[in-house]
Order: C-alpha cells, then sequence, then structure tokens
C-alpha cells in the first residue's frame, strides 16, 4: 500500500492470556499477514482525543465482551463508552469501517444508534481469521480507495508509474539533485514523492489548470460542490492573485469602483492596473489599533453616490457617463483582527446598485462550514442568491483550511438573471496565472477542499472554535487567580459562558458595549470571529489613555520569539494569534506558560542578556538593561508621542485624490518622480503605496496628496526608529538615505 494506515483494534483483552485475546490477536497476525498494519489498545482512554485517531486509520475493531455485560452496570457502562466513541468517530467520519467483535453477543443486544454505524458485527471462531481479516482489508482497502479527491489521486499515481520525464522542470523527479552534494541535501529535505509530484503541464494525465480540464477540472468541480458554490477555481499564487484576477475579468479603465480602505494591497494593485478610479468606504478604527468595520449607513446607495459626486475623477467620469453603476464592490470579510459583516444584509442594499460584489475572504474560508457563521459569509449552502449581481468570494485556503503556502481560489455565485461566463473569466485568469504551476500548490487545494467535505469540515471548524474559547476561558482563569498582578488579557465581549462554543449573538458587536471601542456600529451588523485572538499587553486603554506603566507588544513578542513561540501580528500593546484547524491545546497552553514566565522576568527586572540573548547578539546595547527598564523606556515614548492616537487619526484622516492611481504610478515607471524627506511631504503627491506594519493596510495610495496627520506620523517612526534600533516602525515605502551618517527617511513622489 503507498499510505500507512492500520486497522485500530480496542479490546481489553488484547494483551490478556485468555480466549478472548487469543482470538483477536490471530485475527490481528492474519491481517498482518495480509500486508495490513494492526495496532492494538486494551482501552479508549480519552474518547474524543482518541476518535480524533480515525485521520490515521484505515478502519476500527471495537470489541464487546461476555465480562462487560455481566452486571447491568457494568453493560451500561460499555454501551455508554461504545457509543461515546462511535459517536465521536461519526462526528468527524461518516465512511471510516467501524466492526464490533465478540464471542456471544448479537445484535439483540447492541442499540440501534450503534449498530447503524457499523460496517459489520464479527463473531469469534464462527470464521477462520484469514477469512474474516480479507473482508475488513477489502472494505478498509475500498474506503482508502475513495479517500483521494480527483487530482491528488492522478498526481499519486503519476509520480508511482515511473515513467521517465523529458520535460521540464529540469531536475527531472528529483535526479539532477543527486549529482551535486547540496542537491543531495535538497533531496534528502524534501523527500522523492515532492519532487517525483514536482512537473509540468505537459503531462495530459494531470490535467490543465490554464484552461481547466481534466483531474484539475474535476477538482474545481468537487471543491465547489463542497464550498457550494456555482464555479470554484484554483489559484497557485495567493489571494493576492485571485484579487487581480477578479478584478480584471470585471473592470477597465475609467470604471468607478468601490473599495474597502481596509483593503489588502493586491485590491489596490488591481486599482492601479486596471486603470480604475477609486471611491473609499472608510472603516473606524479602536486606539488599539484594531480595525474595525465601516458603518453600515457607508454602504447605503445614496451615501456611496455623494462619495462618487465629491471625488473629482469619479465625478467627471459619472457626468460623461450618466447612471454607470460602479463596477465593483471589494470588502475585507473578515478584517485581519476578525471582524466580520452580515453579508445578507450587503447584498440587501447592493444588489442591482452595482455590478459585482467581491468579498475578499483570504481570512475566512472556513465559515461555510459551521452554522455559528450564518449570515457572515459570502458563498454557501442557504446562501440567497442575488438578482443581479455577480458574488464572488477570494479564500486564503493556505491561512485557516490546510493548503500550503499559495494555495487560494476564487468561488463564485451566480445571479438569478445571468451567468458567469467561464470562457471569457479564463482570460482574466491566464493573465495572472503561470503556465508552470506548482502541482503540489494544486494538490494541496484539492485536499484542502476534501477535508472539509461534510460533517468532517464542521467537525474541524468546531473545534476550532472549541480551542478558541478554552483559551480565553484559561486567560481569565490566569487573570482572576493573579488579580490586579496579572496584566494580559484577550480582545473580546466581556460576557463569556463556561463550556461550549457560546450563540453568535454573543460575539455580535452592540453599539453600547465598550470593550471593541468602534464607533457608528449598528446592531446586528458585526461580529467577532472568536478564533482570531487578540492579547493586549497593559499601557494603553480603549479610549486611547496611557497608564502610568506599559508593556509595549513588541517586547512581548520578541520574548516569546526567543522561546519558540512566533505569533501572528504585533501592534502597539496587543498581538494577534489565530486558531486554524491545526492548532492544538499544547500551543496555546504553551502561551499561557511563557506569558506567565514573561511575568517573572517583568517582575524582577531581569536584564536582557539573561532574557533575550539572540536579541541582544544583534542589538549589544540593551545588554545590560533590565527588561522592565526597556519597556517602560518604549511605553514612554509612546506616552510623549500619543502615538495610539496618532495612529489612528492617520487612517481616519481626510485622503486627498489629487491624481488616478495609474497616472501617478505611471510617474514611476516614466521616472517623473522625486525622492521627498519626510520633513517636506505635506501638499506632496505620492507615487508608491505607503504601507505601515503593522497593520500592513496602505495608508496613501498613487496619487494621493500627504497631509499634516500623517506627516507627523513618519516624523515620530523616524525619530523612533533612530533611537530604539531592533523596535523599528517598518514603513513599507518610506526609503532610507545616509545624509551626514544620519538615516533619513524619503518617499518617491511625483515630480513638481
Amino acid at each position: 500500500m503507498r499510505f500507512h494506515f492500520p486497522i485500530v483494534i480496542i479490546d481489553e483483552d488484547f494483551r490478556s492470556e485468555n480466549t478472548s485475546g487469543s482470538g483477536i490477536r490471530e485475527l490481528a497476525a492474519a491481517m498482518e499477514a495480509e500486508g495490513m498494519s494492526v495496532i492494538g489498545y486494551t482501552s479508549y482512554g480519552d474518547l474524543t482525543s482518541f476518535a480524533q485517531q480515525q485521520s490515521r486509520a484505515a478502519g476500527f475493531i471495537l470489541s464487546i465482551d461476555d465480562e462487560e455485560f455481566q452486571t447491568e452496570d457494568s453493560a451500561q457502562e460499555a454501551l455508554g463508552n461504545l457509543y461515546g466513541f462511535v459517536a465521536e468517530i461519526r462526528r468527524r467520519n461518516p465512511d471510516i469501517p467501524v466492526y464490533l467483535y465478540g464471542e456471544t453477543r448479537t445484535a439483540r443486544h447492541i442499540p440501534n444508534d450503534i449498530l447503524r454505524e457499523l460496517h459489520g458485527f464479527i463473531h469469534m471462531h464462527e470464521d477462520t481469521p484469514e477469512f474474516v481479516a480479507r473482508h475488513i482489508i477489502r472494505e478498509a482497502k475500498s474506503y482508502l480507495d475513495n479517500l483521494a479527491p480527483p487530482f491528488f489521486r492522478a498526481l499519486v499515481d503519476y509520480a508511482y508509474d515511473g515513467s521517465y520525464s523529458w520535460h521540464c522542470p529540469g531536475h527531472s523527479g528529483g535526479v539532477a539533485f543527486l549529482k551535486s552534494p547540496v542537491g543531495q541535501m535538497f533531496h534528502q529535505f524534501f523527500g522523492e514523492n515532492m519532487l517525483r509530484a514536482d512537473v509540468c503541464n505537459a503531462v495530459d494525465e494531470l490535467g490543465q489548470l490554464l484552461d481547466h480540464t481534466g483531474p484539475v477540472a474535476a477538482s474545481e468541480r468537487n471543491a465547489a460542490r463542497i464550498f457550494n458554490a456555482d464555479h470554484l477555481f484554483f489559484v497557485t499564487n495567493g489571494t493576492s492573485t485571485s484579487n487581480k484576477i477578479v478584478w480584471h475579468s470585471c473592470v477597465a479603465a475609467g470604471d468607478i469602483v468601490l473599495v474597502d480602505r481596509n483593503c489588502h494591497k493586491s485590491n489596490l494593485h488591481a486599482i492601479i492596473m486596471t486603470g480604475a478610479i477609486p471611491v473609499f468606504l472608510m472603516p473606524t478604527r479602536n486606539h488599539y489599533g484594531i480595525i474595525g468595520p465601516i458603518p453600515k449607513s457607508e454602504f447605503h446607495p445614496d451615501t456611496i453616490k455623494r462619495k462618487i459626486l465629491a471625488n473629482p475623477f469619479a465625478r467627471e467620469m459619472l457626468e460623461k457617463h450618466h447612471n454607470r453603476k460602479p463596477r465593483i464592490l471589494t470588502l475585507t470579510q473578515s478584517t485581519y483582527d476578525g471582524i466580520l459583516y452580515n453579508v445578507e444584509e450587503i447584498k440587501g442594499l447592493l444588489d442591482g446598485e452595482v455590478d459585482t460584489l467581491h468579498f475578499d475572504e483570504a481570512w475566512l474560508p472556513h465559515a461555510c462550514f459551521h452554522d455559528f457563521y450564518r449570515d457572515f459569509h459570502a458563498i454557501g449552502e442557504g446562501r440567497p442568491r442575488c438578482e443581479d449581481s455577480l458574488v464572488f468570494s477570494t479564500q486564503s485556503t493556505h491561512k485557516l483550511l490546510a493548503g500550503i503556502s499559495q494555495a487560494s481560489q476564487i468561488l463564485v455565485q451566480d445571479p438569478q438573471n445571468r451567468q458567469l461566463d467561464t470562457a471569457w473569466f479564463n482570460e482574466a485568469y491566464l493573465m495572472h496565472t503561470s503556465t508552470s504551476p506548482q502541482y503540489s500548490i494544486i494538490a494541496s487545494c484539492d485536499v484542502a477542499a476534501a477535508m472539509m467535505e461534510q460533517p468532517g469540515g464542521q467537525s474541524l471548524v468546531e473545534e476550532s472554535l472549541v480551542e478558541a474559547m478554552e483559551f480565553r476561558r484559561a486567560m481569565r482563569k490566569v487573570d482572576e487567580e493573579y488579580g490586579r498582578d496579572w496584566w494580559f488579557s484577550v480582545w473580546g465581549p466581556d460576557d463569556l459562558s463556561d463550556d461550549g462554543i457560546c450563540d453568535q449573538t454573543d460575539w455580535t458587536l452592540r453599539p453600547d458595549e465598550r470593550w471593541h471601542g468602534f464607533a457608528g456600529i449598528e446592531d446586528g451588523f458585526n461580529m467577532l470571529d472568536p478564533i482570531k485572538a487578540t492579547v493586549l499587553t497593559p499601557g494603553l486603554d480603549v479610549d486611547g489613555s496611557f497608564e502610568e506603566m506599559g508593556i509595549p507588544a513588541a517586547i512581548v513578542t520578541k520574548y516569546l520569539t526567543e522561546h519558540g513561540v512566533v505569533v501572528e501580528k504585533t501592534g502597539l500593546y496587543s498581538f494577534f494569534i489565530m486558531f486554524t484547524i491545526g492548532i492544538t491545546k499544547g500551543r496555546w497552553n504553551t502561551l499561557i506558560s511563557l506569558l506567565q514566565q514573561f511575568k517573572d522576568d517583568f517582575d524582577k527586572n531581569q536584564p536582557m542578556w539573561r532574557v533575550m540573548p539572540e536579541f541582544v547578539a544583534k542589538y549589544p546595547q540593551y545588554e545590560r538593561v533590565g527588561l522592565q527598564d526597556l519597556c517602560q523606556r518604549i511605553h514612554g515614548l509612546y506616552t510623549k508621542h500619543d502615538v495610539a492616537r496618532l495612529t489612528t487619526d492617520i487612517y481616519l484622516s481626510d485622503m486627498e485624490p489629487a491624481m488616478r492611481p495609474a497616472d501617478a504610478f505611471a510617474k514611476m515607471a516614466h521616472r517623473e518622480i522625486e525622492r521627498v524627506p519626510v520633513e517636506q511631504l505635506e501638499g506632496r503627491v505620492t507615487a508608491v503605496l505607503l504601507t505601515p506594519y503593522p497593520p500592513g493596510i496602505p495608508l496613501l495610495i498613487p496619487g494621493e496628496r500627504f497631509n499634516k496627520t500623517i506627516v507627523d506620523y513618519l516624523r515620530f517612526a523616524q525619530a523612533f526608529n533612530r533611537e530604539l534600533p531592533g523596535f523599528e516602525t517598518d514603513v513599507h515605502g518610506l526609503v532610507a538615505v545616509e545624509v551626514q551618517d544620519r538615516k533619513v527617511y524619503c518617499v518617491d513622489c511625483v515630480k513638481q
């Protein structure tokens, strides 16, 4: 067999020297003689943890022994364990073979709820062990043969076929690497299978990603069924590319487009590439630096019309082409920090008012598999269909599901009155897709979708929700025990139930609640996704006021990194982690332990050389500085510059469009730009994206004019970076220039 999936036997007599133990071991030996691996256990242990082994098994054999039915209590306990285990298995996997094995008991002794989940009932000594073994192996092989989705199955078959390769890539199935010592290292690290499966699009039996034929097309159709979409297209270079494909399929030069100001920069690149005229919908923010939702009022057609008329370039285009609709709305669903929109309300407001509704769900591919997210995702089972507007969802299967890096997909829901023309859509697809796609990424798109086949999808998402909730409860328990001496908390609703995954309404944002810190909230329009957890560090209140003592998050996350925990995003006084389907209890318990270790080192003001030696090796000026002292030094600078309000104001300040984005970017290609120091930026027009990290959301796009608020922030970033190397504020678009042995930050602006 190509893959290792053993038969798992659970029998308390598996190692016992009695008739029952001898019989089950004979069966195990017969299966092993047929080439099937067998693992034996004597008890279930924790039912939920044990049931998770269904992902590693080809089948289960569960014992029902006479001893377990000697008393009514023991019989009830045995049936309870059996039912609990089978229920946990079936909650994840409806197909894996499950057998009961006994001496004298029959179906008369087993409840129907268990019987209907079984593949068979084995009676000891009625048939030879060899016959029973062959029967079980036949069912196990049938199960395994049907596991692999279409493209992955074809790729495995090709890799095992043993055909000589005369096509690209040049390593020819890994052979080239074997001719060099460093190549040998590469081959040993990545392995034979990955390299044999690295093929080019000349392999006819694998189909074509570029024209969606063969096993690739079958896998895309399979994924469309699983995600309840009308069409689905795999993309092998990330959702950045998926977004550009969607835009190029429906946007042309001069089109008016509606764009979330919080959008990913790939959508802004699409604006530049298509020559569109953007009209931005503005989200709110809180003083933690967390990006909030766009108020519902921004989506009303009358508000959108006013915004279009307020933009000189959009107004000019509207006057030339009366009553032209905006071509597309691109909305970030969910935000980096987990804020979701009620999609059905947005569809109700904008169906027919905008040609295409594009939901950038890079961080939300899991939502359609669990009812917790009802109404808060774009496409899925039971999602109402628009009458006139085409709906796209772009998803990063590599972010929250099990795709490998750059695995992405485009989902489409046709409106009632028309269908997507896949031929012309594919013309846009070809503009952005390599003619040499990485087939391992295609396979991971295929497998990531197959993993979410129900009921497995719901089970995986529910496990993520449960782990996220348990982490939040554990953090609150630590807080309760420490009392005033503990600082760290998890951003979210004040009320949290003692168990379970809670209800959607518990995570809905309400205007009268202080915890979120967002203005303009309308009840029921937004929700926080619990699996996105923002951990708050002390020093800053949600209203933007600084406390006397503070611990900037940058120090905490550098400390965590040196102890083997790497977080997703770091803010001023917060850091962000995600509970994907790959997160385990061990990971989040380790994080909580490390936060307590940090507290102990902080309280003792341990020297930096002791607690963060790797950081000190790069920046020896901090060697003898105490951890507490360094925290207070950075906190003092943040307080002095009122940086929480400053970083909020820069995103909420008025952005003046002075040129069309495509025209401003063209100035760079024609070298009609000049590099302007920060102190001279006010009033200048940028030719590049200006993007502070965090949060990685562009602050200005080409063609917009610098205002005083933004220049003040860049002055702060320049001064802060000079004073505290190692804790630099990263702003993409700033160019460091050496002037008299000193770094001066500049931005490339349109030449005056």
